[in-house]
């Protein structure tokens, strides 16, 4: 029998030609640009692995700053969130239809509206004057004095984005996982009853979880990218680029500084590769 082996690879085109055009040609760009001493206006000037050694062996702010920001706030909003996100799944899984729905919408709406609340809720909450919440809470229990100017001072800046990095943690993998613990099959609890499965937790590690390794699997993948690729938080909270003395600038703060602001798109591209 006749098999048409081109239809598969037409179906595919239409998405192959995005992922082309917006990810693999910029990805491919970018590693040039990284060669080169580019300002955008003139042409780029091929320099070799200079952005690279500059990178590594002169970028003071980078070493001192920019990369142990970005590792800590991977590692504490990464793993935090991706936790965060699967026991909430399961929490929600366990409500009728009616309060899972109306509570999933509130968990994932902070993902939706990111920037309005930062640039309304979280500055009002810590606000460095007395109307501020935090600094009227604190000064009415007596743990300070005076008003703390929380989004300016260096000690606080990578709490507060990291504390609001996890509230706005619950995006697509969340809703994965819960679609994840929801299309679990039911017959298999039953089977596990029989076979001695006692709890709720021995539920969870031996049948939930290894029976939604894809949405779990998504989740990671989604919170690694998310991670890495965050850095508005710190510019909406203080308002500047780079944060006050770099106490906030993670990696992506430091490409957008010197691609943007500084013009110097070959080193912004080494710093991006």
């Amino acid at each position: 029998m006749y098999k048409d082996n081109k239809s598969p690879y037409l179906f595919l085109l239409p998405y192959l030609s995005m992922f082309s055009l917006f990810i693999i040609i910029p990805v491919g760009m970018a590693i040039v640009l990284s060669f080169t001493n580019f300002n955008t206006i003139e042409s780029p000037d091929f320099v070799g692995f200079l952005n690279y050694i500059n990178l590594l062996t002169q970028d003071e702010i980078f070493m001192q700053y920019v990369l142990p920001n970005t590792v800590l706030f991977a590692l504490i909003v990464g793993p935090g969130g991706y936790i965060l996100s699967f026991l909430l799944a399961w929490s929600l899984a366990q409500l009728t239809p009616l309060p899972r729905m109306i509570l999933a919408l509130i968990f994932y709406s902070p993902s939706m509206t990111q920037g309005v609340a930062m640039a309304v809720v979280w500055k009002v909450i810590f606000s460095g004057n007395q109307a501020g919440y935090v600094n009227s809470l604190l000064m009415q229990w007596g743990f300070i004095t005076e008003p703390v100017i929380w989004l300016q001072d260096t000690r606080f800046i990578l709490l507060i984005m990291i504390i609001v990095a996890l509230w706005s943690s619950m995006g697509v993998g969340f809703l994965a996982m819960l679609a994840g613990v929801l299309n679990v099959d039911e017959s298999l609890y039953e089977a596990a009853a029989i076979d001695g499965i006692k709890n709720r937790f021995q539920e969870l590690i031996y049948i939930t979880i290894p029976s939604m390794k894809p949405q779990m699997l998504f989740g990671a993948v989604m919170a690694i990218v998310g991670t890495f690729s965050t850095g508005a938080i710190g510019v909406e909270l203080t308002g500047s680029n780079p944060t006050p003395s770099y106490a906030g600038q993670l990696i992506v703060n430091h490409v957008e500084d010197y691609g943007f602001i500084r013009f110097e798109m070959g080193y912004a591209a080494a710093l991006s590769v």
